[in-house]
């Protein structure tokens, strides 16, 4: 149905704006059999729901302002996050904006004191999280008695939340002949519980896609080893070099990690987590729209509600916990139409268990390597070609200064400057880790510079985890060599064996004794020392390379006190 069915001052709100045609969840909720209905909607992030509720509740709203003459609220919208709030306000301010509807939103972080103010002096539609609605109610300050829409945004986010007291006193509070709208990404029991006692003969609206979770994403799964996480993420950004992306961290201390790394390689970052306070989170979502950060680091709850239109690279630097994480995240990106990626960083141990998220996602995902530095330039230097061919309007200064610097150079030496000075300040690639090479049964093939090596053994072996994905780094970092320095690997039962050159025999040693703690539960702790050539004999290590052996589910358990090890990232 096109949008010329609504009131005139809606429509024309959504001319002006550049809508010519409801996205499907819009069309949805203006349907005959919709209208004045509860409604049960699940619909994907970006996939213009705001809108969607606000045309939903638009022809009862404005008549009901015409009769009303109390400055209770007519409607209320319910959302997990104060971003998700704003953004919610900022849409249905100018979608409403020619009726005069007055709104007031109520988010935690914010003067209360200006919220009840506001309250007081009387508002149509009230927006809100959860904590600061209840507060509000409490007090007296929020009168719900004159309610007709209740609007609940993303509701399985708030249940996941630990809101559902605050849900049921607001929504006890409110007319029994209101309509209620209650919008979320996904439909699990709790929500569905939740629904039935709050709603009357609802209409289930899904516009989710059967095949797909998202079909203006590009999905990508990267395998890496664990210590090669952050180098891998750095490569990816590099790579893609997109006008804005978003790197989702499971932790707030990962968030500073990570956004640390990041400065400190010269990348123009901002991020978001739980310690940081309200100033702090809109000082870096306006340098994000404005340009002067390009990423955001964040938690996923911290990055509820952020909507901007240039995100078009999402990074989940740690695996979502579940599809509908999965989902909740890669959203930021693709959004009204636009196209975007989303890229999961999967330890090698982890493969099994994304592909699994996966299907359950209903996700296809390419499974490509981690780009090269060389790749990385390559696409640096066609960016860079691109950039400088464009046509540009020069003024009658601007040319007077380029022909006084083609006195004194050549052209190709004003382009060679041109060039450095465009690349000044771009962070390096990464090398990445490869794979060890791995000795099954057989002896393995020799290598150059392994003609003449020495042994040394591990005090872990298959029984504590041990696997040569995780090895071939630890053996880097304690010893200081690279991964051509590392020859055979052959893992027992309670040990492990491997080849270094002769050649580098002295300087290995005298890293691995600077970077021993004895009894440390991490990796410094694991004791290496020279040994024997290993007994002869069948070694697991090419099923544990191939996934299939007991240790392929994870990195390293400490011998004795089966302590797993934190990779460091």
């Amino acid at each position: 149905m096109p949008f010329s069915s609504l009131p005139p001052l809606i429509a024309a709100a959504l001319a002006e704006q550049g809508y010519r045609e409801p996205t499907p969840v819009q069309a949805a909720v203006l349907a005959p059999e919709a209208l004045a209905r509860d409604l049960l909607v699940s619909a994907q992030t970006g996939s213009g729901k705001t809108v969607a509720f606000g045309i939903a509740m638009a022809d009862r709203l404005l008549a009901t302002m015409a009769e009303a003459r109390g400055r209770a609220p007519l409607a209320l919208v319910i959302a997990p996050t104060r971003e998700l709030a704003l953004q919610v306000s900022r849409e249905l301010m100018w979608l409403f904006a020619k009726t005069g509807a007055r709104i007031t939103t109520c988010v935690g972080g914010m003067d209360a004191v200006k919220e009840r103010r506001a309250l007081a002096q009387g508002t149509q539609i009230v927006v809100g999280t959860p904590g600061r609605l209840r507060d509000h109610l409490e007090r007296g300050a929020l009168d719900l008695s004159s309610l007709g829409h209740v609007v609940l945004d993303e509701a399985d986010e708030m249940l996941d939340m630990g809101f559902r007291e605050d849900l049921e006193e607001i929504l006890e509070a409110t007319p029994a002949e209101r309509s209620t709208l209650l919008f979320s990404a996904t439909m699990p029991k709790p929500i569905v519980a939740l629904a039935r006692r709050y709603q009357r003969d609802a209409l289930r609206i899904s516009t989710v896609g059967d095949n797909s979770g998202h079909g203006d994403i590009d999905y990508q799964a990267v395998a890496v080893s664990p210590a090669d996480i952050e180098n891998a993420v750095i490569n990816l950004v590099r790579f893609h070099e997109a006008e804005t992306a978003i790197l989702f961290c499971a932790t707030r201390d990962n968030v500073r990690h990570l956004h640390a790394s990041l400065i400190e390689r010269g990348f123009a970052a901002v991020a978001l987590s739980g310690e940081h306070s309200q100033s702090e989170r809109n000082n870096a979502l306006q340098a994000l729209r404005d340009g002067r950060a390009r990423i955001c680091v964040a938690t996923d709850v911290a990055a509820r509600g952020i909507d901007i239109p240039s995100l078009s690279l999402v990074i989940h630097v740690e695996v979502p916990r579940d599809a509908e994480v999965l989902q909740h995240r890669s959203g930021r990106t693709g959004r009204a139409g636009r196209k975007g990626i989303a890229v999961l960083v999967v330890p090698y141990p982890r493969r099994r268990r994304v592909e699994g998220m996966l299907r359950d996602a209903r996700v296809s995902a390419s499974w490509v390597p981690v780009p090269s530095p060389e790749a990385i330039r390559d696409r640096d230097r066609e960016r860079l070609l691109a950039d400088l061919l464009q046509p540009v309007e020069a003024s009658d200064a601007d040319r007077a200064i380029a022909e006084r610097i083609l006195e004194t150079l050549s052209p190709v030496d004003v382009a060679v400057a041109l060039i450095h000075a465009r690349r000044r300040g771009t962070p390096e690639p990464e090398e990445l880790i490869e794979a060890a090479p791995i000795e099954g049964g057989n002896r393995p093939e020799r290598r150059a510079g392994f003609d003449d090596v020495a042994w040394f053994r591990m005090d872990i072996g298959r029984r504590q985890n041990a696997d040569p994905r995780w090895i071939l780094p630890l053996l880097c970092r304690r010893g200081h060599i690279t991964r051509n320095e590392i020859g055979a690997i052959r893992i027992a039962a309670n040990e492990t064996y491997f080849q270094v050159p002769r050649a580098v025999e002295a300087k290995f040693r005298a890293a691995l004794k600077r970077t021993l703690i004895p009894g440390a539960e991490d990796e410094s702790g694991i004791t290496i020392e020279a040994s024997a050539e290993p007994p002869s004999g069948p070694h697991p290590a090419r099923d544990n390379a191939n996934g299939r052996g007991r240790g392929a589910g994870g990195p390293p358990l400490r011998k004795g006190n089966a302590t797993r090890l934190k990779p460091r990232h």
